[in-house]
């Protein structure tokens, strides 16, 4: 720490940083168009220019660090008639086209004008017009509006590892462009759409939609891919218009996919708004109302009927929770379609399976049958940062991909790949032990060439115990299904239940032929329609992921929740509601579900820099000889005792009575 002095007061800030940072660390905000935090320094725009003692003229505080025992001054006379001079630079050749802009309310070209510009211009020439770019589908341009502070240059040489855009011309004829006519080809382009402070660059799907201060605003989770990002939700009205991100620096830092910022439009085609019921005579869809549904399938229910339940990824976890709590109930089955996750011990990742844990001192990085590009964005470009910035290797090994940055990339077959993790390998799995703190990405393809996850994960530990796992499954909660252990779906499941129970699956080809060898009724429970809907006995509509709170685990069990925007369309329904129902119809087996939030398990370790707790498991009370029923959370014990001998988590029970404490220690 080193002590500066900023407009007469004295500070303690540390060495290594620069003049602007300091001066925001202690609360000073200094304008800038040029500078942000995740791109390098450029200094080109000058509007951060501030006085320091024993200078001759001001002196950009983006690219200068601070020194023991500096005095700056940040709102001298001097200072402010450098800023408007600047601004009124940068306005000789921008349009007056603030009303019909799509970044006007929220341009910091505005912004800085309305506090440091002048009140008229003495400019008395043409204005000079740029040709409009074009960046693909996604990004609009409107190059006369640029004030060429590169941002979007930086971002796409630092970060995307697209060189397509740069300065081109000289002096007053600079304009910001691409030597080759061709689209921004990158997964996570749409973040220049953030990065550019005026409306040059703004959103293709938001344009003439809405204003700013029209828009209403709520927070959200990325469930188009494993990481779960952090949105904000930006909506009018019943219309989502558009999605920005939303800073976590754990996460995503102020980055998302292209996948999450442009896939909100398919909430509003296409989708389920009525319960249809097939007839047996005609074939033919009718129209049913929910009471007359509930009570069919509570008859299957009684008559114990084998009802199976398939499920994916995309599930949230407390639908699958009280999915399995209803198969305690009746003879009920959960069974997933497709996974792609750990489901041995899902707490082996806890201490390995962190974004965080990318910034180690790690030299190398193994990517085992994953294209990080496709399957997550956000992930690729951490570890672009990390070869960029450092002595970083990379392999690639079982698949190659498009990769925007130096992999070397490896075929191993099957016996190959577990001799690598076995350590028998004599050129990488030297390279393996040798290095601390290796970085291994785990594909969702190894599970398509039969290898499992579970047998690698124990080899690699015994050869390097301090690597760093990341499952790169590409669904939004497969850690969740790993959590609650819900078993693979079989060929037998299909020919032998009277009643196919799918929710929101999706429609290929696998599914179709599998429903095929159903000789069972089928319920297609979906948030939309598809052709495969059409073979399904009943359709039911369910709520989306913004009509309802939901609960998901990224890849490093991280659970997140996203939050209500809209009521459900027309006759949806929430699947957690509808099995809630089906729980508390009938007193079968002496279950009783009350005050479902009155009796929480509250695990830190899951909640780590999370303020709001949220229930995973509700314990299950059986009334007649008041003790628990551990069916479902005996494991969940035994694991979370286990992983507390390695890393010191604690486990409290909130609001349980001191006899309930005592049967928990009894049973362990």
């Amino acid at each position: 720490m080193i002590k500066i002095e900023i407009n007469g007061l004295e500070f303690f800030v540390k060495s290594n940083i620069s003049v602007l940072e300091a001066c925001k660390y202690v609360g000073i905000t200094i304008p800038r168009f040029c500078y942000h935090e995740t791109l390098s320094v450029a200094g080109n725009c000058r509007m951060c220019l501030v006085e320091i003692s024993n200078s001759p003229k001001p002196v950009a505080s983006c690219a200068l660090p601070v020194l023991n025992n500096m005095k700056i001054f940040v709102d001298t006379p001097l200072v402010k008639k450098a800023r408007e001079n600047v601004l009124e630079t940068l306005l000789l050749n921008h349009p007056l086209d603030c009303p019909i802009c799509d970044q006007g309310g929220e341009c910091d070209l505005q912004d800085q004008t309305k506090l440091f510009g002048g009140d008229y211009s003495r400019f008395f020439f043409n204005k000079r017009g740029v040709e409009d770019k074009y960046c693909g589908p996604l990004i609009k341009t409107i190059m006369t509006r640029c004030i060429h502070c590169t941002r979007c240059v930086r971002f796409g040489t630092e970060i995307a590892g697209v060189e397509y855009l740069g300065t081109l011309n000289r002096g007053g004829s600079t304009e910001i462009g691409g030597y080759l006519s061709n689209s921004f080809n990158s997964e996570i382009s749409g973040n220049v759409i953030d990065l550019c402070p005026v409306g040059a660059l703004t959103s293709k799907p938001y344009t003439f939609k809405a204003r700013p201060w029209e828009l209403r605003t709520n927070e959200s989770i990325d469930l188009t891919d494993n990481l779960g990002s952090n949105l904000y939700i930006n909506f009018k009205e019943s219309e989502i218009v558009r999605i920005t991100p939303k800073i976590n620096f754990e996460l995503n830092d102020n980055l998302i996919s292209d996948k999450a910022r442009f896939s909100y439009d398919s909430q509003k085609t296409e989708r389920l708004q009525r319960l249809f019921q097939k007839e047996s005579n005609t074939n033919k869809f009718v129209v049913e109302d929910w009471s007359s549904f509930l009570n069919k399938i509570q008859s299957s229910l009684e008559k114990n009927k084998k009802i199976t339940v398939l499920v994916n990824d995309e599930l949230d976890i407390e639908a699958l929770n009280f999915a399995k709590l209803l198969s305690f109930k009746y003879n009920v089955n959960i069974k997933n379609i497709n996974t792609k996750g750990f489901k041995s011990n899902f707490f082996i990742s806890w201490l390995t399976n962190k974004i965080s844990d990318l910034k180690k001192d790690s030299k190398i990085c193994f990517i085992l049958s994953s294209n990080l590009r496709i399957e997550s964005a956000l992930l690729n470009a951490k570890l672009r940062l990390k070869f960029v910035n450092e002595d970083f290797k990379v392999y690639g090994l079982t698949q190659i991909f498009n990769a925007n940055f130096g992999i070397q990339f490896i075929n191993l077959n099957i016996q190959k790949l577990i001799l690598f993790v076995e350590g028998k390998n004599s050129l990488l799995s030297k390279q393996l032990i040798a290095f601390p703190n290796p970085i291994l990405c785990f594909g969702d393809n190894l599970n398509k060439y039969g290898i499992n996850k579970e047998t690698l994960l124990v080899h690699i530990k015994k050869i390097a115990p301090t690597s760093v796992v990341i499952d790169n499954v590409s669904s939004c909660n497969s850690q969740g299904l790993s959590f609650l252990n819900i078993e693979n779906v079989s060929k037998n499941d299909f020919l032998t239940s009277d009643l196919l129970f799918c929710i929101n699956l999706d429609d290929n080809y696998i599914m179709a032929n599998n429903l095929k060898q159903s000789k069972g009724n089928i319920i297609w429970a979906n948030t939309h329609g598809s052709t495969l809907a059409l073979k399904a006995n009943v359709i039911l509509p369910i709520l989306s992921e913004f009509e309802e709170e939901k609960i998901f685990m990224n890849l490093e069990e991280r659970p997140q929740k996203s939050l209500k925007t809209f009521t459900g369309v027309h006759n949806s329904r929430s699947i957690q509601n509808l099995f809630k129902v089906l729980i508390n119809s009938t007193k079968k087996n002496n279950f009783s579900f009350f005050n479902f939030n009155s009796e929480l398990i509250l695990v830190p370790s899951l909640f780590k820099k999370i303020k709001t707790f949220f229930p995973l498991f509700k314990i299950i009370i059986n009334e007649q000889k008041n003790l628990f029923n551990f069916t479902l959370i005996k494991p969940l014990f035994n694991d979370f005792y286990r992983s507390n001998k390695i890393t010191k988590h604690s486990l409290i029970m909130a609001k349980c009575s001191q006899e309930m404490r005592k049967t928990i220690n009894n049973f362990i």
